[in-house]
């Protein structure tokens, strides 16, 4: 099996580059390592730094290779689409400049749907001409980085965004050639969204490139969605909690990567809110054991 793990800052709670929160970049690369990862992710473009010598030094200093990144930014918002594709082109130069494969695109949380995270029947949804602009707008983000940057593109479903549930994933990929989008498929998200993480990868394993690993805490997440609490909220009350903890089926989702010979990089994150009573180490450390437990 050529399957590698690795982590991403959103475990050390870096969901924004500018967060006062933030652990120092050189020591989220140094406790990953330490944790038993060879790969990261690069956060919130802006968090680590773009000059890729100082970049590419520090991650050799620790052994880690540059997975991909995340763009996760208001798709939905038109009113925002210069500051996606700030994120997007900044995003693909820093992903390039370390020979990392993986672009990532979220569509952040948006207001009109962070009360009913969770809860597809009561989320309000976009009309024709809102989602075709919406479509429009991954796709071109899709091409610029396939095309121009020769990067493996993936949707990522997100709770509280407008790409959260699984019919609105299901018809982007109808509507998006799949030779620019592919899918970044994370098992807790879709968990929090309300459907069966192992289900849907049985109908898309051909289409997902690169996997994000969370689990989810069920009594958390039955409380957060009776009451519409809001995503952040949500993560400092534990709803993704240490793999093999929650209501994923992790052996079954590996067992069917390896059924379907998947081979790459798969990306433990587990989003926490730093100034909280959590140990993010201990957490990489205790998810790391946990996979290597069920052969990974």
């Amino acid at each position: 099996m050529t399957i590698r793990i690795g982590n991403a800052p959103c475990s050390w709670g870096v969901e924004f580059p500018d967060d006062p929160r933030n652990p120092p970049w050189r020591e989220v690369l140094r406790q990953c390592a330490e944790a038993g990862y060879t790969g990261i992710e690069l956060g919130p473009v802006g968090y680590m730094p773009e000059d890729p010598s100082l970049l590419g030094d520090a991650l050799a200093e620790n052994g880690l290779e540059l997975i991909g990144g995340v763009v996760f930014r208001a798709f939905h918002d038109p009113d925002q689409w210069e500051n996606v594709l700030d994120g997007a082109v900044r995003t693909c130069k820093a992903l390039v400049a370390h020979g990392a494969q993986h672009l990532v695109l979220i569509d952040s949380i948006s207001p009109r749907r962070a009360p009913t995270a969770g809860r597809a029947n009561a989320a309000e949804q976009m009309d024709a001409q809102e989602w075709a602009a919406f479509r429009d707008r991954i796709a071109h983000v899709a091409r610029m980085g396939a095309e121009d940057y020769g990067l493996t593109v993936g949707i990522h479903a997100h709770a509280a965004g407008f790409m959260d549930f699984e019919p609105e994933l299901e018809r982007l990929l109808e509507e998006v050639p799949e030779d620019i989008l592919k899918i970044c498929f994370d098992t807790g998200h879709h968990s929090y969204a309300g459907f069966d993480p192992v289900a849907f990868m049985r109908r898309h394993m051909g289409r997902i490139s690169y996997m994000h690993f969370k689990d989810i805490d069920p009594v958390v997440k039955a409380d957060v969605i009776a009451k519409g609490t809001g995503f952040y909220d949500a993560c400092g009350q534990g709803i993704f909690c240490n793999l093999g903890k929650g209501d994923v089926d992790l052996p079954a989702v590996r067992q069917l990567l390896l059924d379907h010979g998947f081979a790459g990089w798969c990306t433990v994150e587990q989003d926490c809110d730093p100034t909280l009573d959590v140990s993010p180490v201990s957490d990489a450390r205790a998810n790391r054991a946990y996979l290597q437990s069920i052969g990974f």
